[in-house]
């Protein structure tokens, strides 16, 4: 579920309790994040609707396509309602036997078809933290690789700074069996295929994205949050990123980045962080039309009089880069 520094605001509905799921509805706000930062100064018009109306048909094609997913129903304009389970944290903290279901797993399951500038295994293989044979490569891939075959990895979700874990980590992180564990790897590589199906179909490319799943009261995997959209998901057309790493990029090269790592690790409170930069005024308006016409592309429905993506795509190398 969202945490304090997630772009959706958490309405429950029902709360859940140790024998039975809740109810929660998910609305879908104009903020973005970068840098484990959280919500950044700006607001984007028409992202959280954007988003939202994305999500809806990902949850459709996934469901259609076998995978069972928390979402309930779609309320117009930027909520969805779903299946609300117990934080690791609640699950934890209730009393008696330790807890075997209806909890979120602490979990984000990442899958990579294609690794492009920005992609954190740029910098995780000259670190030496990652190795091409790691990602079934005889050498180093340039930007822009396509590998043969999805990549999975795992990494936590409820830590200041989240970490790449290996699979015996994430399993007893979450407390789950061989079993369940592959089960886990198997609906993540479904969800990838059928996501990236459908951006070909769109004319875009699906390059990585992650997966969150709950475990239910009968300890079946569910899949959570919002998979696909271009908060979760990296997509691009042409080459051209349509989502958050423009805005991660303009930070970086105007020297407006955010040392958040240094700021956790040094124990400095979220109330001293300094305050983010504003994004250059000519960022909003042209953000807000690739969000609203991505989702107008990947839906297939026409909301709010965009102009087409390719179109706006174009206006993104008039952007100031510092």
């Amino acid at each position: 579920m969202p945490v304090l520094h997630s772009t959706k605001n958490l309405h429950v509905i029902e709360p859940p309790t140790p024998s039975r799921e809740g109810v929660g509805v998910f609305e879908y706000t104009d903020h973005y994040t970068v840098f484990h930062h959280g919500r950044m100064p700006d607001e984007i018009p028409g992202k959280g609707e954007a988003i939202c109306r994305m999500a809806h048909v990902n949850f459709l094609l996934l469901e259609e396509a076998g995978v069972a997913t928390h979402f309930r129903r779609f309320l117009p304009p930027n909520r969805i309602e779903f299946t609300l389970a117990r934080t690791p944290e609640a699950a934890a903290a209730s009393p008696g036997p330790a807890p075997s279901g209806n909890r979120l797993l602490p979990l984000q399951v990442l899958f990579r078809n294609e690794l492009p500038a920005g992609s954190s295994v740029h910098r995780r293989l000259a670190a030496g933290d990652l190795a091409p044979a790691d990602l079934g490569l005889d050498t180093v891939p340039t930007a822009g690789t396509k590998l043969t075959r999805p990549l999975i990895e795992y990494a936590s979700t409820r830590e200041d700074v989240n970490r790449f874990l290996t699979p015996a980590q994430a399993r007893h992180l979450c407390d789950l069996d061989d079993e369940q564990l592959t089960d886990l790897r198997n609906t993540t590589l479904t969800v990838n295929r059928v996501l990236t199906r459908h951006a070909e179909k769109a004319g875009l490319s699906h390059c990585d994205g992650k997966a969150e799943y709950l475990l239910t009261s009968d300890r079946r995997l569910v899949l959570a949050d919002s998979p696909g959209t271009p908060d979760e998901s990296r997509l691009m057309l042409n080459g051209v990123h349509l989502g958050k790493q423009i805005l991660r990029d303009w930070y970086v090269n105007s020297g407006n980045t955010i040392p958040t790592g240094k700021l956790i690790a040094d124990g400095v409170p979220r109330s001293r962080w300094p305050r983010p930069a504003s994004l250059p005024p000519q960022f909003v308006p042209v953000m807000s039309d690739l969000y609203r016409s991505l989702s107008d592309r990947w839906t297939g429905e026409r909301h709010g009089g965009v102009p087409d993506l390719a179109a706006v795509v174009a206006t993104l190398a008039g952007l100031p880069r510092r």
